[in-house]
């Protein structure tokens, strides 16, 4: 069986555990955190780094740095992951979903603005497989509404919106290292902050609510109890496997765009058959996260993953929309949201790891092509 991922070992992950060990600091903020900081702050520009023990636990960082409260509307996808509005509304928030655009799942900017009321507080982009959203739309409308931006930057290490890095852009951002990203640290996660105002509170939020980093630093005589907050702080162990994959960010990044260019080689064909193939605005570069197709109906999708599965390949399909979930269905305003639901039945992704071979790859092209030719031969 050809696996949807399988994660990668750059052989720096053991050794670097064992020094994390040695140094006798194995809880949060040790040697490899500071590492993983610097790293993030230096190349990306971020204002301040802060690992988490996930994307989830960063976005419920920012639910609560950006001051959320019952009643409160948040604008998000619903063709996206539970946790980027679960965060919020574990605070209290309404969520109001806004579609995808036709040719990408991102969220359609230009449907925001009619569904800002008085009493939106934040925008939650979402850049699905790592292609940035229309961030200048997006930062406009937050500008001219005063509303936070939040991104949800899960999927989108290493990837640009007009040069900016993507979690560059927004107020905050939440990342993830969970073992299907680009970049891994088996669960794991960062909150970027590029508000400075919002710097000195979010530590004390990952710390339990207390000052206690701070008190470390020597900036205060006793750590207290002085904001709410929880354990959003991962152990050093959790760094420094991390920090293995940070130093080898450009090899996997080039073997992952190789293997992503191959299968858009080999597939470009189908774009005859109706299939959606990833598609690139001009102000977004590819982070080769992910290769995708949308099928033209679920029944076709259902069909290719069962023929892939018949052929040794493991191929999945994403989100389901979360407007039509079962805790938020009758929460939603009832607007139809055609094109989520659209990825969420035609939408499948094909395995893309760092030791996909070749062979692999055309393997995987092979079945798919003459699924197509069968389909439409026939």
């Amino acid at each position: 069986m050809i696996p949807f991922n399988k994660p990668y070992l750059t052989g720096k992950e053991a050794h670097y555990l064992y020094q994390a060990v040695l140094s006798g600091k194995i809880s949060g903020d040790g040697i490899f955190t500071k590492k993983c900081h610097s790293f993030f702050e230096e190349r990306y520009g971020f204002q301040k780094s802060l690992l988490t023990t996930s994307c989830t636990d960063a976005l419920e960082m920012a639910a609560i740095l950006v001051n959320i409260q019952p009643g409160d509307e948040v604008i998000a996808p619903s063709y996206t992951f539970v946790s980027t509005v679960n965060a919020f509304v574990l605070r209290g928030a309404k969520i109001v979903f806004v579609d995808c655009l036709p040719d990408h799942p991102n969220m359609d900017a230009s449907q925001i603005e009619a569904l800002i009321t008085e009493k939106t507080k934040v925008i939650i982009p979402v850049h699905y497989a790592g292609i940035a959203c229309d961030m200048a739309g997006i930062m406009e409308l937050a500008a001219k509404y005063g509303l936070f931006v939040v991104e949800d930057a899960a999927q989108a290490i290493d990837s640009y919106f007009n040069g900016k890095p993507l979690g560059s852009i927004g107020h905050l951002a939440g990342f993830s290292f969970h073992e299907t990203k680009n970049i891994i640290s088996g669960e794991g996660g960062m909150l970027a902050i590029n508000d400075a105002s919002m710097s000195e509170r979010a530590e004390i939020i990952r710390e339990k609510g207390t000052n206690r980093s701070q008190f470390f630093r020597g900036e205060v005589d006793k750590y207290s109890w002085v904001d709410i907050g929880s354990s959003f702080l991962p152990s050093d162990i959790i760094a420094a496997f991390l920090f293995a994959q940070l130093e080898h960010l450009e090899d996997i990044q080039g073997r992952r765009k190789a293997i992503w260019n191959l299968y858009e080689k080999e597939l470009r064909s189908l774009s005859d058959y109706g299939v959606q193939l990833p598609y690139f605005p001009e102000y977004a570069v590819n982070n080769a996260h992910m290769f995708y197709l949308v099928c033209n109906s679920i029944d076709e999708r259902t069909s290719l993953i069962q023929l892939l599965r018949d052929n040794g390949i493991l191929s999945v399909f994403h989100y389901l929309s979360l407007h039509k979930s079962t805790f938020y269905s009758e929460k939603h305003d009832g607007r139809d949201l055609p094109e989520t639901d659209r990825y969420a039945d035609c939408l499948v992704r094909l395995p893309l790891f760092y030791e996909l071979e070749t062979e692999q790859i055309l393997k995987i092209t092979d079945v798919i092509l003459g699924f197509y030719h069968n389909r439409f031969s026939a």
